[in-house]
């Protein structure tokens, strides 16, 4: 790929962990040059970002499977923002780039200098991104917050499981990734508007507005018509069926007749067409007064064969999808047709596998570098900034870098 959209846009991000990563790496994926901003070691601490030692699995002492996950095609400047120094370094940066993002607490940005406020006098272009877990304008402004603290707050957790089972969470970190792709698409929009007016902003995303948004249509039918949506068994859809999970001979899978022609599709399929005229069955909303009644019968003739002849059986011609394991998800031969499994080359293992950004662009996928170590680029960019080796070498003495 000659040329990604974002070539030529440097972005600045004191991130951490895994909302504010995730999103920055869709812009480094695209082209953009972000510079990720971590914490020099101090002695007897590691530094960098918290996520570099979270195992189970290491490359290395402090460089962890779970950093690769949210951080290719980045580059690492160590920097202590807690400094003077550092944070005059900062701005000097800021100076020529086209957007500064954190996901730090919510009163920390402007104490650290990192929003429009500060960075606007230097660089009125340039767009301040901040992702928080509860805002940056409100009484919980100082308030630590995670993913999970989301997801029940916000209702997830009520919506999901068995009926007579107690809450569950979704199984990874759902409200971050969609958090940090708000954000994302937040700091483009408000880039596309500076490069217009040349006047940047302050765009804001918090983790809680986030999973309150993401409550889409359940939160419509309670605000307007004070209708709470209750859990429904095997994962089920609240109001179309048969849309859930059935047990067939080894196993589950997912069959949806969301539509009423799928539904006739399923019954002509697998040799049940007197469902269709059974008074019970004959309509949606008939089906879904007698669902547990239908999960019966069609449990009773899916329980016969193994998922996988379903699923040839049904595949293309509904919708259906077997219900994997994550080795059978990441064994999928299909993500490898596709282009979602990639390679990329790191010194503590080669090749390293990755999953390829989701975004094509001209039918091709987008490349893939290993994320970086601690402080890989740190010279580079402040040579680039105009500091000379004897500088730098200064700074990393005193701790600043």
């Amino acid at each position: 790929m000659t040329r990604l959209p974002l070539s030529g846009y440097r972005v600045l991000s004191a991130e951490q962990y895994g909302a504010g990563p995730y999103g920055t790496m869709f812009l480094a994926q695209m082209g953009a040059e972000v510079i990720k901003i971590e914490p020099p070691a101090k002695p007897g601490q590691t530094g960098g970002d918290t996520a570099r030692a979270v195992g189970p699995h290491f490359l290395r002492e402090n460089e962890s499977l779970y950093f690769q996950t949210f951080n290719l095609n980045k580059k690492s400047l160590t920097l202590d923002l807690q400094s003077a120094r550092g944070r005059d370094i900062l701005q000097t940066l800021a100076k020529t780039s086209h957007a500064m993002v954190n996901n730090l607490r919510g009163d920390l940005p402007a104490k650290l200098g990192l929003d429009y406020a500060t960075l606007g006098t230097l660089n009125p272009g340039i767009v301040c991104a901040h992702l928080s877990a509860y805002g940056r304008d409100n009484e919980r402004a100082k308030w630590p917050g995670y993913d999970y603290l989301m997801q029940a707050e916000a209702g997830f957790l009520a919506l999901t499981g068995e009926p007579d089972g107690p809450p569950v969470r979704f199984g990874l970190s759902i409200v971050d990734f969609m958090t940090g792709t708000q954000m994302a698409v937040g700091l483009l929009a408000a880039m596309l508007d500076a490069q217009r007016s040349g006047k940047g902003c302050d765009i804001d995303v918090d983790l809680l507005s986030t999973a309150a948004h993401q409550m889409s249509y359940p939160a419509v039918w309670y605000l307007n018509e004070g209708d709470v949506t209750p859990r429904a068994p095997r994962s089920a859809h609240p109001s179309v069926t048969p849309s859930q999970m059935f047990r067939s001979a080894d196993g589950w899978m997912f069959v949806m007749a969301q539509l009423p022609k799928f539904w006739t599709i399923l019954t002509d399929l697998i040799g049940q067409t007197d469902l269709q005229t059974d008074p019970r069955f004959a309509t949606p909303e008939a089906r879904l007064v007698n669902r547990d009644t239908l999960t019966g019968l069609l449990d009773a003739v899916f329980v016969t064969r193994p998922t996988s002849h379903w699923v040839a059986l049904l595949s293309g011609k509904m919708p259906v999808a077997p219900v994997n394991d994550l080795a059978s998800a990441m064994d999928n031969p299909f993500l490898q047709q596709t282009g979602m499994m990639q390679q990329v080359a790191h010194p503590d293992r080669d090749p390293l596998h990755v999953l390829a950004s989701p975004i094509r662009v001209d039918g091709e996928r987008l490349p893939s570098a290993a994320g970086p170590l601690l402080g890989a680029d740190s010279d580079a960019v402040l040579s680039d900034i105009g500091l000379s080796p004897d500088e730098i070498a200064a700074l990393k003495r005193d701790g600043i870098v």
